[in-house]
């Protein structure tokens, strides 16, 4: 029988654990005792608690990029594309019924003025979404599809601010709505 990778229950069981209750509400001994771990174990992986959170930040954006693989389709008409996109980042919000939020958006208010390595990490993450988006935003314009004359770069830009306000307010109110009008509003009034 193959032993377990330690190194990989830690980070998968802080994924979720992270993402769930915040970092700094998160003890090191709370993700060893859910990883079933010995405390030394963690140590022998990670240096530090903010070491594993920067691993924990790039397992997330990974799992967010295969989602937004959806965005490379030009199979698909880009106004379509973006609106798969987004339903399937609400599927993920609804499957945890608007408890978790989006880990780039709680990790950017809880960690940014503390940890500067976690600052870097979510403005890449928040830079690589924006490129994406930025892309079929322009294909969109392009074709006609997406009528603002706005800079590609500036809609994305605004389209992720207020889809994390949109995360933020859903997590708070417990609620899809605010998914829901976001969607309304970026793809039938912002871009249309």
């Amino acid at each position: 029988m193959a032993k377990p990778n330690v190194k990989e229950q830690i980070v998968s069981t802080s994924l979720n654990l992270l993402h769930s209750k915040g970092f700094n509400a998160t003890s090191v001994q709370d993700i060893t005792d859910a990883a079933g771990v010995p405390k030394g174990s963690f140590y022998n992986h990670f240096s530090s608690k903010e070491a594993l959170g920067l691993e924990v930040v790039q397992r997330y954006t990974d799992g967010v990029g295969q989602i937004a693989a959806l965005l490379k389709d030009r199979s698909v008409a880009p106004l379509q594309r973006l609106r798969q996109y987004f339903d399937r980042m609400i599927a993920g919000n609804t499957a945890n019924d608007y408890n978790h939020g989006c880990m780039l958006g709680n990790f950017s208010t809880e960690l940014s003025n503390q940890i500067p390595a976690m600052r870097v990490a979510m403005r890449q993450a928040f830079a690589g979404s924006g490129a994406l988006l930025a892309a079929v935003i322009a294909e969109g314009q392009r074709d006609g599809s997406i009528a603002s004359a706005l800079p590609a770069e500036d809609l994305a830009a605004f389209v992720n601010d207020a889809w994390q306000g949109a995360v933020l307010r859903a997590k708070a109110e417990q609620s899809r709505e605010p998914l829901d009008r976001f969607v309304r509003m970026v793809l039938g009034r912002v871009l249309a």
